[in-house]
């Protein structure tokens, strides 16, 4: 896990910033929330989608195909995140008309009822995960191309955008953020050059949290849940209080370096867990989750005065997830739909 440590910022022109935030049309429409389906308690898909729009979250993101689930969001207006799982990268990058059939199969066929965002194709593939992901490392951006032809030839490529989750593992030299680079460019840059030409932005995954628990002796409690009352690391004319934006910011700074200077980066997983680890409480992952929502309003140091499209991850605990046990509990609710922290998501 990379070190990360950073900067402060320019009061100067945040009243300004934030007024035009607040006067400008946005393409973001609050904050979206993950919906892991990795339980044998979860609520029906109806109920999910039910609670979503109860509680004003207007973005889900899905990490497979789910019939039920897509009928389910037909005419509720939550814009949606459909991943391409790992496991189909292969046979997507090696059959274009593959590609064109999971394309009809899972989105032509519920469009426009379902409102589409982004096809992630891929989530978190690691070249130097040896014996895991890293065995997709060659498939990810075939796969990217034959589903951009695939929307494309449905005359969808301007509303539905196709890209790739990535995640902090990948950067390296992450400290100060300025040094950010992807440290495989071989596998990246020509990933970030297809969304240059796509004009697509790149989904990125990004956890203060681990940040936090894997370097504690130099990375701070209060920097890593936002609640630092001053610069904690300054680099060059930018100051950062938190490390949320010192690691989306490090990001940023290697997807210029790779050629994407005017790209956007979406957060598409956020997250603290309430039990199951080290630090993991419900009085953190409350004021995680609660900072988180109210500073996306606002940018980055590096990228200031428009709001960050975010999705928290997750909408439930899960209690069939793998790995560590913080893994299962990192719900905004509970699986019988009751809210772990009262959160406003507007």
């Amino acid at each position: 896990m990379a070190v990360f440590h950073f900067t402060t910022q320019k009061p100067l022109l945040l009243a300004a910033l934030l007024l035009i935030v607040l006067l400008l049309p946005t393409d973001v429409q609050g904050i979206g929330v993950c919906n892991g389906q990795l339980g044998n308690d979860l609520p029906s898909d109806a109920e999910v989608v039910a609670l979503y729009k109860a509680n004003g979250i207007r973005g889900m993101r899905m990490y497979a195909p789910n019939p039920s689930a897509l009928d389910a969001l037909r005419g509720s207006d939550i814009e949606f995140v459909l991943d391409v799982p790992n496991q189909d990268l292969p046979a997507l990058a090696s059959n274009p008309n593959e590609a064109a059939q999971w394309i009809q199969n899972n989105v032509r066929n519920y469009f426009p009822d379902v409102k589409f965002r982004y096809i992630s194709v891929g989530n978190e593939v690691n070249p130097n995960d040896e014996g895991g992901t890293a065995q997709y490392v060659q498939f990810v951006l075939p796969a990217m191309r034959n589903v951009y032809n695939a929307i494309a030839a449905a005359g969808l490529q301007d509303q539905i955008k196709v890209s790739t989750a990535t995640f902090m593992a990948l950067v390296s030299n992450s400290f100060p953020p300025s040094n950010g680079v992807f440290g495989n460019a071989a596998f990246m840059n020509p990933i970030i050059n297809f969304l240059v030409t796509t004009n697509a932005p790149l989904l990125a995954n990004i956890y203060p949290y681990f940040g936090y628990i894997y370097d504690k002796s130099n990375i701070g409690r209060e920097y890593a849940l936002f609640t630092s009352p001053e610069v904690v690391v300054q680099d060059g004319e930018f100051g950062y209080r938190n490390l949320f934006d010192a690691m989306l910011d490090a990001m940023y700074s290697a997807v210029e370096k790779a050629g994407g200077n005017a790209m956007e980066i979406v957060v598409s997983e956020t997250g603290w867990p309430s039990d199951g680890g080290d630090e993991a409480t419900t009085d953190n992952a409350a004021t995680y989750y609660r900072n988180a929502i109210n500073h996306v309003k606002g940018g980055t140091p590096k990228r200031p005065g428009k709001a960050i499209e975010t999705y928290l991850f997750a909408m439930f605990d899960e209690n069939e997830k793998g790995g560590k046990q913080s893994e299962r509990h990192f719900g905004l609710f509970t699986p019988n739909q009751q809210s772990k922290y009262q959160l406003s998501f507007n």
